[in-house]
């Protein structure tokens, strides 16, 4: 199966084994000429599988047979993900909204809330606000600053679509029983980012993944925010990023 999809401005050929990912990418076709191919095989399914066995392991859970065509989704993501980084583009796993045109990224560890911060965002801001990507966005970094792209890779809720904004502020999530937020310098910020982008198997990808996590550090505002997920977390968190507090 063979499909042009135009993500994070790149307009990037898919070939695959199942049809199911090119049904992902549908808000995504382009027309125009490829400038980057991935391609996925048997071989690149069956590798996901036994990751997601480690991961599972690892973890101390229960060992999930996925279906193929899901498997080789990841596996393409991954593929996109290893080619970005040349083209000055890398993923930073989170949720990622855009209020009044402006986006605002929150990262944490798994399970700390990002989805349901960005949800609350949501029912206080209304139709102001708009989900870019729930879970794989791509930040490029251009001359004139950081833009967050949605993905097709969007989250369990499969939020997010075909759009950008300019990425305002970085936020690092963590639970707390009293809300509150404040900025926090690049030493503070750069172990949680790095825990949190994906990072290319290959050297040359990697080390420019870290210039562009670096560039993203200097130029955008970075916050740390400690919420306890009540509707009054979303109002401290964005009126001090808005504001642009520090």
């Amino acid at each position: 199966m063979r499909g042009v999809y135009r993500i994070a401005e790149k307009d990037i050929e898919i070939l695959s084994v199942y049809p199911d990912v090119h049904r992902q990418c549908a808000a995504y076709r382009s027309e125009a000429s490829p400038e980057l191919c991935v391609e996925t095989t048997q071989r690149d399914i069956e590798r996901e599988r036994e990751r997601a066995a480690r991961e599972a392991v690892r973890e101390g859970r229960a060992v999930q047979e996925f279906p193929l065509p899901y498997l080789e989704s990841l596996a393409v993501y991954r593929k996109i993900a290893e080619k970005m980084p040349a083209c000055g583009t890398f993923l930073l796993h989170g949720s990622a909204i855009a209020v009044d045109g402006q986006g605002y990224l929150f990262t944490a560890k798994s399970g700390t809330g990002k989805s349901t911060h960005a949800r609350l965002w949501r029912e206080l801001l209304g139709a102001r606000a708009v989900m870019v990507n729930d879970d794989k966005p791509l930040i490029r970094m251009t001359e004139r600053g950081a833009v967050i792209h949605g993905t097709p890779w969007r989250g369990k809720e499969e939020l997010g679509g075909n759009l950008s904004a300019p990425l305002k502020a970085v936020c690092l999530l963590e639970r707390a029983t009293h809300n509150h937020i404040r900025a926090a310098s690049r030493a503070e910020a750069y172990p949680l980012l790095l825990q949190q982008i994906y990072r290319p198997a290959d050297r040359e990808a990697m080390r420019q993944t870290l210039a562009l996590l670096d560039a993203l550090c200097t130029e955008v505002k970075l916050y740390r925010l400690g919420c306890n997920m009540d509707p009054e977390a979303a109002e401290i968190a964005y009126h001090a990023m808005e504001e642009g507090k520090s």
